[in-house]
């Protein structure tokens, strides 16, 4: 029997595994916490390990010598692994950090890629969750071209206001494109 966790659900949900198969590749993850502030992927390295978050908050960004660019923050239970890194054995460009203390289960690819080829249910695990970064990725990068930063605000608003409960506000505006102050007088327009 299949202990009812968020990676269980995870995979009952969004991927047909048979039930066996699922208990046992579940059962192989192994659970790692990390403490707030803990870079967990650096930009330069390739990714050997499928995470999942079960707790916590991941953010994700793009960092140079003089600046960092957020592009995405990681809340709910879900895979927060750099998937174009991991298949393609390829150096990642994003770094994710901590900003809570956060519980993952990892799998190492060694293992993920012995579990496919036993079950033959990885092709269409990476084939579906490349195709909803692509998606998630382009509707992004369009909402930022199209809609004013006040927009962008809004939607966060609807559409993850866990964001706006559980992360600063100047990774909010790093996300947006704008400075901390400009975001604050958006936040007292619109309130």
């Amino acid at each position: 029997m299949i202990k009812e966790d968020k990676l269980s659900l995870f995979f009952s949900n969004e991927f047909p595994f048979n039930k066996e198969g699922l208990a046992e590749f579940v059962n192989t993850f192994v659970k790692k916490t990390y403490k707030k502030g803990k870079v967990i992927l650096e930009s330069g390295n390739t990714e050997s390990e499928l995470r999942f978050l079960d707790k916590g908050i991941i953010r994700e960004y793009y960092s140079t010598n003089d600046k960092e660019k957020n592009i995405n923050f990681y809340t709910d239970p879900i895979f927060i692994t750099d998937f174009s890194s991991f298949t393609n054995s390829i150096a990642t460009k994003k770094y994710q950090e901590a900003l809570s203390d956060v519980d993952l289960r990892v799998l190492s690819k060694k293992k993920f890629l012995e579990f496919t080829n036993q079950y033959d249910c990885g092709k269409l695990f990476i084939e579906t969750i490349f195709q909803r970064i692509v998606v998630n990725k382009e509707n992004e990068e369009f909402n930022h071209f199209v809609n004013t930063a006040e927009e962008l605000y809004l939607d966060i608003m609807k559409t993850k206001p866990n964001w706006l409960q559980h992360i600063p506000q100047y990774h909010i505006a790093s996300y947006l494109g704008i400075t901390p102050e400009t975001l604050s007088r958006i936040r007292k327009r619109i309130s």
